[in-house]
């Protein structure tokens, strides 16, 4: 397999392998071609029309939004280069960098931010559409300002900036057309550091520099190439070999982590994933009997070993999370309810109920619709399997495609299935959709399981409100403190993706938004 892998490695790059990483330099050098695997390979590369992992990796670097976000999710400036925010929350102005450009040199203006918002991402974006539609109106009083008045309070607005809840659009590319089948969307038109050169599907793309970026000096890097190889081993190979710098995401087996760490030449980023906080929930269908009884989905809870999945399963990325709001992000609060790993009290819970064994030792049949985006997903499945086993509960893995397992989950067609929800920096914009009583409807990642408890919609609706932080943070402590009790859903990790890197990249992980940020100050040692 590593012989094959190897000769799928030189086929593609038709080039010799790399030798081992130069010495290290502590001071930024211009030039160079970064080399970034990718898998798989996006359908498109417009963050405004979708938000697959492969097309806001590529995607980041070519659409800018007006701000970004430092580890600690503190707001800096992007095609804004400042804002002001009224006493009364209800006006954000901002100020756009003069010197912003489109990459076919039309000077980007206010009137391509009200475009963006107003139009275009009301069309494509439910995210976006679900935080614009509170604007009362927008005001661009010249070239180099806008202002959103709100209809209400909304204290996470400044997060819906960020690269892929508000990617910049030009306006005069798209403004009357089908923006799905417009042509810019085959070569995209951005402010980015880099701008699109070609593309050749299955195998490769490849940006270059935008000499007119408006960071002077920026980016160091000549360009970026991005490789589609199928093949896991394959991936592997070109990492070890330095034929690829890096490798993010599904990119990256997990089963390969520890191999990779090994290997004095790469690094595994700990950082760079805080605006997104992938948490890994296990989806119990309160409709069907018996996920219906809360003390049967706090028993399933017991049953799992939760470290285990996170060591073994996950390969040490991630943490064991205590609720629904992910420890990396705002509003954290760990006083509450949590379910360690009891088998014993498991199976007291179960007794209580009436699901006493049977003579084979079964108190309940369940089916696991298991997530199919790779081997460690399908081992999950295999490892709830033997751990529900084990107080009785048998349980049948249901195997899919992609499609049919997004249609099933959808429909509401499923006993237990699990996936991962980003938080998007803030409660209001990735949590509360799983739990709103006003969100249970048949759309993709909304409220899928029926969970509907008033006072946890009114508590929601108060924090959104909410500019104090010491008030929002005693609604969102309560809101963790009554899911965690209520227990809808299973919280099974906090998941950090993988990113490894050649330790000759310097520079490129410096925001919460990780390998999918601009990399406008990265740069190649040499």
């Amino acid at each position: 397999m590593r012989n094959l892998a190897r000769t799928t490695l030189l086929a593609v790059f038709g080039l010799a392998l790399a030798a081992a990483p130069a010495a290290a330099q502590d001071t930024p050098k211009s030039g160079g071609t970064l080399r970034i695997l990718v898998h798989p390979e996006p359908p498109h590369l417009v963050t405004a029309l979708g938000q697959a992992s492969g097309t806001v990796t590529i995607g980041g670097k070519v659409f800018e939004s007006l701000l970004t976000f430092d580890f600690e999710l503190n707001p800096k400036p992007g095609l804004a280069e400042r804002w002001e925010v009224s006493a009364d929350g209800l006006t954000y102005t901002f100020h756009l960098r003069p010197n912003a450009k489109w990459h076919d040199g039309k000077p980007f203006t206010s009137a391509d931010v009200a475009f963006t918002t107003q139009e275009f991402l009301m069309k494509t974006h439910p995210r976006a559409r679900g935080v614009f539609s509170r604007v009362a109106a927008v005001e661009t009083p010249d070239a180099r300002t806008i202002v959103y008045k709100l209809k209400e309070k909304f204290s996470p607005f400044l997060y819906a900036f960020e690269l892929s809840g508000a990617p910049m659009m030009p306006k005069h590319l798209y403004e009357g057309t089908d923006f799905d089948k417009n042509p810019a969307n085959e070569k995209p038109i951005g402010t980015g550091p880099f701008r699109f050169v070609a593309w050749k599907k299955g195998e490769s793309l490849q940006l270059e520099r935008n000499p007119d970026y408006y960071r002077q000096g920026r980016p160091y890097l000549d360009g970026i190439s991005f490789h589609f190889i199928p093949d896991a081993a394959a991936r592997t190979v070109a990492m070890e070999q330095g034929a690829v710098d890096q490798a993010q995401f599904d990119a990256v087996q997990f089963t390969d982590l520890e191999r990779l760490r090994r290997n004095p030449a790469l690094t595994v980023a700990d950082k760079g994933q805080e605006f997104i906080a992938p948490l890994v929930l296990m989806d119990m269908n309160s409709r069907r009997p018996p996920f219906d009884d809360k003390r049967f989905r706090k028993a399933l809870m017991h049953a799992i070993d939760r470290n285990f999945i996170k060591d073994r399963i996950f390969y040490g990325q991630g943490k064991v999370p205590t609720g629904p709001i992910a420890s990396s992000t705002r509003n954290y609060d760990p006083k509450v309810a949590t379910y360690p790993y009891d088998q014993e009290k498991a199976k007291a819970l179960l007794d209580e109920m009436g699901l006493k064994p049977k003579a084979d030792g079964t108190r309940a049949d369940i089916k696991i619709l298991a997530l199919p985006y790779g081997d460690h997903w399908t081992r999950l499945a295999e490892y709830l399997r033997e751990s529900f086993r084990r107080v009785g509960v048998r349980a049948t893995v249901e195997n899919t495609d992609p499609g049919n397992w997004i249609q099933r989950y959808t429909n509401w067609d499923y006993d237990i299935v699990y996936t991962f929800f980003y938080q998007y920096a803030d409660p209001a914009l990735g949590v509360g959709r799983t739990y709103l009583c006003s969100n249970v409807r048949k759309v993709f990642l909304a409220n899928a399981n029926g969970y509907c408890n008033q006072r946890v919609d009114d508590l929601f609706t108060a924090a959104t409100a909410e500019t104090d932080e010491t008030k929002k943070q005693a609604y969102y402590s309560e809101i963790q403190r009554l899911i965690t009790e209520d227990l809808p859903v299973g919280f099974l990790l906090e998941l950090q993706f993988p990113v490894v890197m050649n330790k000759r990249l310097r520079d490129a992980i410096t925001t919460a938004h990780g390998p999918n940020d601009a990399y406008a100050d990265a740069w190649l040692a040499r």
